[in-house]
C-alpha cells in the first residue's frame, strides 16, 4: 500500500460521445458528461477515478461538481493517499459522485484488495434492447443473443400501455432464450406502473426497476405490493440508510447499487453486503459510465455480485478515453491479472471541454 504524498492530481471535463442515443424516460443521451481524476504520487505510481454525471441520476450538476472537484483536488495535492481519502470521504453524503473520482483514484494508488485479479475472469454484462417494432427486435435480439448476453434491459416509463406491448414483442422474440429487466427510470405514476406490470407475462422478467419517482417511498411500496414482476430501486437508493428504508419498507427484493452514488470501493463492498444481510439481492453496474468505472465495478462484481452485470456504460461510448480498454467478449467483460487503465491522453485532448492540475509546487508558487 503507498504511503507517499500525492505529487499531482489532474482533471479532465469531458464529453465522451455514445455509438446511439441512449434512451431513457427523461430524453434521449447523446454523450457522456465525465470527469476523470488522474492522480500520481511520489513514487511515479498512477491512479485514476471516474464520475459520469446524469441529471436525475444524481443531483448533482456537471458544473457544480466540476468546480468543487477542484477545490478538492487542490487541498489533496500534496497530502498522503490515506489522509487526504480520509478527507474527501467527509464530503460523500452531499456529492458521492465528485468525490468517488477522487477516491477512487486514490484506492488504486493505495493497492486496493478488490482491484487485483489472480486468475483471468470475466463478468457477465446484460445487453440492451432498442428496437421498436417486431421487424427490428427480432435481429437485434438474435444478435445480442449471439454475442454472448444472457440478460436483456429493456427501458420503458414513457407510455405504459404501448410499453407493454412492447415487452410482449420482446418475450414472443426471445422464446425464454434470456431474463429480462424492465427499467422505467422513475417514468410512472402508481398507476401506470401497476397497469404497466399487470399487461404482461411475469415469465422470464427478472425484475421491474425503479417505476416511479425516487423520492416517492409510498409510490414504491404501493407498486411493490401490487406487482407481478419482482421490484427493484436504483435511483431511491444512494447510502446505508435507503437500503435499510427499502428493507423495512418491503419495497424491494432487488437493489441497484453503484459505486459512484457509493463514493468509493470499500464502501461499494459495505452497501452490498448490507443489502443481503437485509435480505435482498444486490444488483451492481452503471450503465452511464465510461470504462474506467465500469472496470471497477467489475471487479467488485466479479467477487461479491451472482446475477449480470449492469456496468456496460463503456460499450456505449464511441471513443474510447483508455488506450486499453477492458476487453469484451462472451457478453462478459474480460478481467486479466495485472491489468491497469491506461488513459489515451490525445483522446482526452480532443473531447475535453476544460482540464486542471493541481500540485504541491504549484500550491507553494501561488502563495
Amino acid at each position: 500500500m503507498s504511503q507517499d504524498g500525492i505529487s499531482r492530481i489532474r482533471l479532465y471535463r469531458l464529453e465522451v460521445p455514445l455509438r446511439v442515443p441512449y434512451k431513457l424516460s427523461f430524453g434521449p443521451v447523446h454523450h457522456f458528461d465525465t470527469l476523470i481524476a488522474e492522480a500520481t504520487d511520489d513514487s511515479g505510481r498512477v491512479g485514476v477515478g471516474e464520475a459520469t454525471i446524469l441529471t436525475g441520476y444524481t443531483d448533482e450538476t456537471v458544473e457544480g461538481s466540476w468546480g468543487l472537484m477542484q477545490r478538492l483536488a487542490r487541498e489533496a495535492a500534496g497530502a498522503g493517499a490515506a489522509d487526504a481519502k480520509s478527507r474527501l470521504l467527509a464530503q460523500v453524503d452531499h456529492a458521492p459522485f465528485t468525490v468517488c473520482a477522487l477516491v477512487t483514484a486514490l484506492e488504486m494508488l493505495e493497492g486496493a484488495p478488490v482491484l487485483s485479479v489472480p486468475a483471468p475472469s470475466r463478468v457477465p454484462l446484460l445487453g440492451l434492447v432498442n428496437g421498436e417494432s417486431s421487424a427490428a427486435l427480432e435481429p437485434e435480439i438474435d444478435d445480442l443473443l449471439a454475442r454472448g448476453f444472457g440478460t436483456l434491459k429493456v427501458k420503458v416509463g414513457f407510455d405504459a400501455d404501448a410499453d407493454a406491448q412492447r415487452v410482449r414483442l420482446i418475450q414472443r422474440a426471445l422464446r425464454g432464450r434470456a431474463a429480462i429487466r424492465v427499467d422505467a427510470n422513475q417514468g410512472y405514476t402508481v398507476a401506470e406502473a401497476r397497469r404497466f406490470a399487470s399487461g404482461i407475462d411475469p415469465e422470464g422478467i427478472e425484475l421491474f426497476e425503479q417505476p416511479c419517482r425516487a423520492g416517492d417511498w409510498e409510490a414504491a411500496v404501493a407498486v411493490a405490493s401490487a406487482s407481478p414482476l419482482p421490484m427493484m430501486l436504483d435511483e431511491s437508493i444512494y447510502g446505508t440508510e435507503d437500503i435499510e428504508r427499502a428493507a423495512e419498507l418491503r419495497a424491494a427484493r432487488f437493489v441497484k447499487l453503484k459505486l459512484m452514488k457509493l463514493g468509493s470501493l470499500e464502501r461499494l463492498v459495505s452497501a452490498i453486503e448490507l443489502v443481503r444481510s437485509l435480505g435482498m439481492e444486490p444488483v451492481l453496474g452503471n450503465g452511464v459510465a465510461c470504462e474506467v468505472g465500469c472496470w471497477m465495478e467489475a471487479l467488485v462484481a466479479r467477487c461479491h455480485i451472482r446475477n449480470a452485470g449492469e456496468m456496460n456504460g463503456y460499450l456505449k461510448q464511441a471513443v474510447p478515453l483508455l488506450l486499453n480498454p477492458p476487453p469484451f467478449a462472451a457478453g462478459a467483460i474480460q478481467l486479466e491479472p495485472g491489468y491497469r487503465p491506461a488513459l489515451d491522453h490525445a483522446s482526452l485532448a480532443r473531447l475535453a471541454r476544460e482540464t486542471a492540475e493541481f500540485s504541491p509546487a504549484a500550491a507553494l508558487a501561488r502563495s
